[in-house]
């Protein structure tokens, strides 16, 4: 039978391109994920991650192999890797984003076992995206999960289930099952696919074919029993199992997890299940402060769950395939996800494009099973036309998956379009007429306004404008099946593409994940039965806009209306802005004429929501902007005591009803006062822009863990996480 480890652990590690000569002294312990180096959260050269490093570790087999065969599994290494087991070494693997593995039984000892990993981090012109210049960081290391699978000589390698005509009265399964055959025997074995919650089973016979290693059994499986569908409001899943009998024996046993949907494109627009859906929806880049893309998989799921918090529908994997426990969450939560290849404008020669089709099949093979998933991207982001590479990686797609349409980004609109949706990256400030269909923007905003959480409240503002004067012109126009801004979070990147400290601030949220006033106009869109958001989009200072005051100001909601308050007194109603955003769902409320001006003294500000008359929710903003308050959040109450596991530790310098002040500008230095963990990032840390965060990773031993943060005139502020047990194996 199949036994599966997570080899994540008792890793050695030297930031240096050394032989086996060098003794273990020199190196120090790590645990994957791993990245080579930790950085400050901005202000670096990437030349600094882009070195040679070295990962070694002894081992021994957990279990007897038995005559199973012995895989050893890398998720991701950034950028090439060279793997040495004892005195094998294996051909060169580049690229970092897409998994690979190595059959490495005939190299095993039966004592200890040397396993060595050359990663060489550097940005090279041979391997996508790299060859020209790339506006982000790709940073270094083994930073994805490693693990040590046992299988039988004959095993299932993959499986690609897709449920088809799900609302019709005959629906049924197209199953295709790889198996990967070691053996010369030519036994006939059985396949058994199964999805017990539904009661459907059914029996394949399978002979393996003498001489070849992979073989592929296609068959279909009615469906016979009520299920759920797939949707974004209850993304139901089904637990998939598939067998492999000899002699009513199981020798190997593969898990896959489904949804029922039905997700096409067409002229008018993207439906779901039947029901046309606007594409709301945001980029997301696997950068992290500190640690580049080297996090555990809570953090990526917690992503998805921001992006899906903040009202979106969709998220594009901007610019390369993602973790699998992003895409997984994305599963469980309802939000499509448009998956991309790795790359950035530049096409490189016939090598290059050749690395480029196996990230279009490795994608599709790992991730064909993801209902979230709705379309394929297998055209380098914002390249210029090259038609017989893209016709090649189109057939590809197609071949694989013929069930999902395909895609690729472009800036510019009179493309050749040999994909199935037109993807275009709309910079106009608003959207331009479609002239292909179906048509859907991958990006705007982004670069054209590039906002920091500490710029002044007019850029802010603007910020605010353009993303909901996108969405409310991509929502008025007929052929756009939606928009997708540039970007969710703000991330490290080249001095060609950032603000001067190599960071491209072109985010709804900062790095750390938390709110800019611009997240809050795609989280106002969530119907208010679902949550009730009312942002105000506001410092409440009198001098920080040319020529002073605060007029006019937004507020982002989803409520009817507001009452807007100046110390106690009442200086109006106001209504959704539908003139200037129409056809959102929930357009800002547009405050104006305060009479407010420069010089004069003001009080605070208090502003009332209402919903069907009823007074729901009230925001208050003091008007003198002292700090009153630190405050301290941990993002998770408990934590694997694994070695492995992270979260994020909120602070926020804040007034006394809890809005951040962005000039409050002085140092906030946290500490763990008891418990296993330690906090990774600078500390004390600069804080600009009134919020920010560090990452608290747990050590093994559980318990719990409290920590304190301090800063100058503030009362010291406390959190805790515990520590718990992780099941599972690992070695």
């Amino acid at each position: 039978m199949r036994s599966d480890y997570l080899f994540n652990y008792d890793w050695l590690y030297v930031a240096d391109d050394v032989s086996h000569h060098i003794p273990d002294s020199e190196f120090e312990k790590v645990i994957i994920p791993h990245t080579n180096k930790i950085f400050p959260h901005t202000n670096f050269h990437e030349n600094e991650y882009e070195f040679i490093s070295t990962y070694r570790k002894h081992f021994t087999l957990p279990e007897e192999r038995n005559g199973r065969r012995v895989k050893l599994v890398f998720e991701g290494i950034m950028t090439a890797a060279t793997v040495t087991i004892n005195n094998h070494t294996f051909e060169e693997q580049r690229g970092g984003f897409v998994p690979f593995e190595y059959d490495i039984t005939d190299y095993l000892v039966e004592v200890e076992n040397l396993l060595t990993v050359r990663v060489d981090s550097r940005e090279r012109e041979d391997i996508p995206p790299h060859g020209g210049r790339v506006d982000y960081l790709v940073f270094g290391g083994i930073y994805r999960d490693v693990r040590l699978v046992y299988v039988e000589p004959v095993y299932i390698e993959n499986v690609f289930i897709r449920p088809t005509d799900v609302l019709t009265d005959s629906p049924y399964f197209d199953v295709d099952v790889y198996i990967r055959s070691n053996d010369t025997s030519d036994e006939t074995r059985i396949i058994n696919f199964g999805v017990s919650s539904l009661g459907i089973e059914q029996f394949e016979p399978y002979a393996p074919t003498i001489g070849m290693s992979v073989s592929k059994i296609s068959f279909t499986v009615p469906i016979t029993e009520q299920f759920v569908l797939w949707t974004l409001e209850n993304p139901q899943l089904y637990d998939v199992q598939i067998t492999l009998n000899s002699n009513n024996i199981v020798t190997d046993m593969y898990d896959v997890r489904i949804g029922f949907r039905e997700a096409h494109f067409k002229e008018d627009g993207f439906y779901l299940n039947g029901e046309k859906q606007f594409l709301r929806g945001l980029n997301r880049h696997q950068i992290y402060p500190f640690v580049g893309a080297a996090v555990p998989d809570r953090l990526q799921a917690r992503d998805a769950e921001i992006i899906k918090q903040y009202g979106c529908n969709i998220v594009r994997t901007s610019h390369y395939p993602q973790s699998k426990a992003f895409l997984d969450r994305c599963d469980e939560i309802g939000l499509l996800v448009f998956e991309e290849i790795p790359g950035w404008q530049h096409i490189g020669d016939e090598d290059w494009q050749n690395l480029s089709l196996r990230d279009v099949r490795a994608m599709i093979e790992r991730d064909w099973n993801h209902p979230s998933i709705i379309i394929w991207s297998i055209r380098i982001n914002e390249s210029w036309d090259h038609h017989d590479f893209y016709m090649k990686t189109n057939a590809l797609a197609r071949e694989l998956d013929p069930t999902r349409p395909t895609t690729g980004v472009r800036f510019f609109d009179d493309s050749e379009l040999l994909e199935d949706v037109y993807g275009f990256n709309d910079f106009s400030n608003g959207i331009i007429e479609p002239t292909n269909s179906p048509w859907l923007v991958t990006e705007y905003n982004g670069h054209m306004f590039p906002t920091k959480t500490f710029d002044n409240e007019e850029r802010q503002m603007e910020h605010v404008r353009r993303h909901a004067h996108v969405q409310a012109q991509a929502m008025s126009m007929g052929g756009v099946s939606g928009a997708i801004g540039w970007c969710a979070f703000d991330y490290n990147t080249h001095l060609e593409f950032g603000s001067g400290d190599r960071i491209c601030y072109h985010g709804v949220f900062d790095m750390f994940r938390q709110p800019k006033w611009a997240a809050y106009v795609y989280r106002s869109q969530k119907s208010p039965d679902e949550e009730i958001v009312m942002q105000p989009a506001t410092f409440w200072t009198m001098g920080d806009r040319a020529g002073g005051g605060n007029d006019p100001l937004y507020v982002l909601t989803n409520l009817d209306y507001i009452k807007v308050y100046v110390e106690d007194e009442l200086h109006n109603t106001f209504y959704p802005n539908r003139e200037d955003f129409p056809n959102l769902p929930h357009p800002p409320i547009k405050v104006q004429r305060l009479g407010l001006e420069w010089g004069e003294s003001f009080g605070s500000l208090k502003i009332q929501g209402f919903l069907d008359d009823a007074l729901v929710a009230e925001h208050h903003i003091s008007a003198d902007s002292i700090p009153q308050k630190l405050f301290l959040k941990m993002e998770d109450d408990e934590l694997y005591a694994d070695g492995i596991d992270m979260t994020r530790i909120v602070f926020k310098i804040t007034d006394e009803h809890g809005n951040r002040l962005p000039y409050a500008i002085q140092p906030v230095e946290l500490f763990v006062i008891e418990g296993d963990a330690e906090i990774i990032g600078e500390n004390p840390f600069p804080m600009i822009g009134g919020q920010a965060a560090l990452f608290l990773k747990a050590g093994t031993q559980t318990g719990a863990v409290h920590i304190k943060a301090t800063t100058s005139r503030l009362s010291t502020a406390f959190a805790t996480v515990n520590l718990v047990e992780r099941g599972g194996k690992r070695v």
